[in-house]
């Protein structure tokens, strides 16, 4: 949970292997030791991250097989354009038609979808979004956990809960034994096999995120990404040197003179720069931005989809600005929910064979019923939250999280119900 299917290695090219899953071949990067052909693996976010047993891996696959095809033929139906309807301008019906064929859009075309009116032309955005979901990625959905270590951060950003200048926050930092062990239930008890280790930005000396996370990759077989804010091209050095593999960290917008008045003492080029190194030095790209930010116009919006596809974002990143009481935003609206989901669906048509897609917690705080919407608009991955219960409370980055009181397997349950009701199987197949 990211619920892993095992693999069998077809092939082995230096560090690529070629995988068969239910007929399809998969590629994925190798660094484990005697990896040979015929083995079975699991694999998450492209790499290999544990060699199965033969008898074990059979055993899977079996109980999945069935499981796997029927939920791909809820899939495929529900990811079927409907017959265009009445109220539906011919216009954009040609715009998505070309989309649906694979062509480029152009700036001004991407544009006129970003401000689409809710009713049938927004319907139709979402029905095509979710169709080359379909056609590039089939049915899976990632679903990676999410483990918040500290509250503490060093910066003062305009719309966090967390900064530091929030004085009335009590403040926590996990210990090494504790993050152990929520990753030892999350992992051995509840299946996660992808994890994201967040904390506030210098909550915890480089050194020390190393060597927790070198411990975790000894005694786990799990996908470590980071979440630290800025560290620079040393610190991301050494944290993927102790085995972690992938980064989130959200430009939050592309528009230099927006950000520099949302991160008073920082520049948009320093949170680029890290992007950039962490790509070069070998991570997984999350990223994106925050829709709804005062002052934030369409084309910003569609300046951070594009830019976070230049910066090879594996995974986009796109949330609502919630307003925190504490601080200077605290009185500016949220966006509505549907302007989020659109930009999730403008997303996947810039991207169609490769984006995943993430459902964020802040859109499903906004709107209870998001996850499914988002789902249906091109979106394929969930994050769900492992951190303790006393502590999840403190990481108060807005007001009224959703998933803020709900126990792991609550959580589970829930999405498994989701993903299984639209079709979706909660697996991370690797790279095509």
């Amino acid at each position: 949970m990211c619920y892993a299917i095992p693999g069998k290695v077809l092939k082995i090219e230096g560090k690529t292997v070629t995988v068969d899953y239910f007929g399809e071949e998969k590629t994925a990067v190798n660094e484990l030791h005697h990896l040979a052909v015929g083995d079975y693996i699991y694999a998450q976010g492209g790499f290999v991250i544990e060699q199965v047993p033969p008898d074990t891996a059979r055993e899977v696959l079996e109980a999945w097989r069935d499981v796997f095809f029927h939920l791909r033929e809820i899939d495929v139906r529900l990811s079927r354009l409907p017959v265009v309807e009445r109220g539906v301008t011919p216009a954009v019906a040609r715009l998505l038609d070309r989309a649906m064929e694979g062509r480029p859009l152009k700036r001004e075309e991407l544009l006129s979808l970003l401000s689409l009116p809710e009713g049938p032309d927004n319907d139709l955005l979402a029905s095509a979004a979710n169709f080359l979901r379909q056609k590039h990625q089939k049915n899976a959905c990632c679903v990676h956990g999410i483990l918040e270590l500290s509250n503490i951060c060093r910066r003062n950003c305009g719309y966090c809960g967390i900064a530091a200048g929030n004085g009335k926050l009590a403040r926590y930092r996990m210990s090494r034994e504790e993050i152990l062990a929520a990753v030892e239930e999350a992992v051995t008890v509840h299946g996660f096999r992808a994890l994201v280790l967040q904390g506030g930005e210098g909550a915890y000396p480089v050194s020390v995120l190393a060597a927790i996370i070198r411990e975790i990759k000894e005694r786990f077989a799990v996908l470590v990404f980071v979440s630290c804010g800025e560290i620079g091209r040393p610190g991301l050095e050494e944290l993927y040197e102790a085995g972690a593999r992938g980064l989130l960290l959200r430009f939050e917008t592309s528009n230099p003179a927006l950000y520099g008045s949302l991160h008073p003492g920082f520049s948009l080029e320093s949170r680029l720069r890290d992007l950039r190194d962490a790509f070069e030095i070998g991570y997984l790209i999350i990223t994106g931005g925050l829709i709804g930010l005062p002052g934030q116009s369409d084309g910003d919006i569609l300046n951070d989809i594009l830019l976070a596809g230049e910066l090879h974002a594996e995974m986009y990143s796109f949330g609502p600005f919630l307003p925190h009481p504490a601080t200077p935003l605290c009185a500016a609206p949220p966006p509505p929910s549907a302007r989020i989901i659109k930009t999730l669906a403008v997303t996947r048509l810039t991207d169609p064979a490769h984006a995943r897609i993430l459902v964020t917690t802040g859109l499903e705080t906004l709107d209870g019923d998001a996850r499914r919407k988002a789902l249906l608009a091109g979106a394929n991955s969930v994050m769900l939250n492992v951190t303790p219960l006393a502590y999840r409370r403190l990481y108060s980055i807005y007001p009224g999280r959703a998933h803020g009181e709900e126990a792991i397997p609550d959580q589970i349950a829930g999405t498994i119900a989701l993903l299984k009701a639209l079709g979706r199987s909660p697996t991370d197949l690797g790279t095509g």
